[in-house]
């Protein structure tokens, strides 16, 4: 199966907005989130992201289906994170790789070196996911509610985890 990534614009806000939100609507049903899920983010929100010049969205697709999406934070300065927040996959296309295969085409396009990301602790499938790639835990979380724990994840190089 290949998986390739496609730039969204502006037009795409409507589409990424309703992707986003059906992909992360059973974690917001579990965790209660309702401050930082990005199921419960606003369409202007998805719009002001893609207005900002260091953002890059990609539609994450298989064949011409869109399967999820990812953005891409990379401000091209030099030493300094890219960041991945967030990145999707619709529940009928998990458990397949897919997001496997979209973070090293992200990391293709962008550079291999210094990476961060976080994600919800209590999701380990989402860790292994993250660890699997390289990632490694720096040690910080934040705790979001009762529920729900944030885990941040940072991967300096090709091969080397750095804390």
């Amino acid at each position: 199966m290949e998986v390739t990534l496609v730039r969204a614009d502006i037009g795409n806000v409507k589409e990424l907005h309703a992707m986003q939100v059906e992909a992360f609507k059973e974690l917001l049903e579990k965790y209660q989130d309702f401050d930082t899920s990005p199921a419960n983010e606003t369409m202007e929100k998805v719009e002001a992201r893609l207005k900002q010049d260091f953002t890059f969205y990609y539609f994450i697709c298989i064949g011409q289906q869109k399967a999820g999406a990812v953005r891409i934070i990379d401000k091209k300065e030099n030493g300094k994170n890219k960041r991945i927040s967030p990145i999707f996959i619709l529940p009928e296309f998990q458990g397949k790789g897919i997001a496997q295969k979209a973070i090293r085409l992200c990391e293709e396009r962008h550079g291999n070196e210094n990476w961060e990301l976080d994600t919800i602790l209590q999701e380990p499938k989402n860790c292994h996911l993250y660890e699997k790639m390289g990632y490694r835990q720096t040690g910080k979380t934040k705790t979001v509610n009762e529920r729900l724990t944030l885990m941040f994840y940072e991967k300096k190089g090709t091969g080397e985890a750095g804390m």
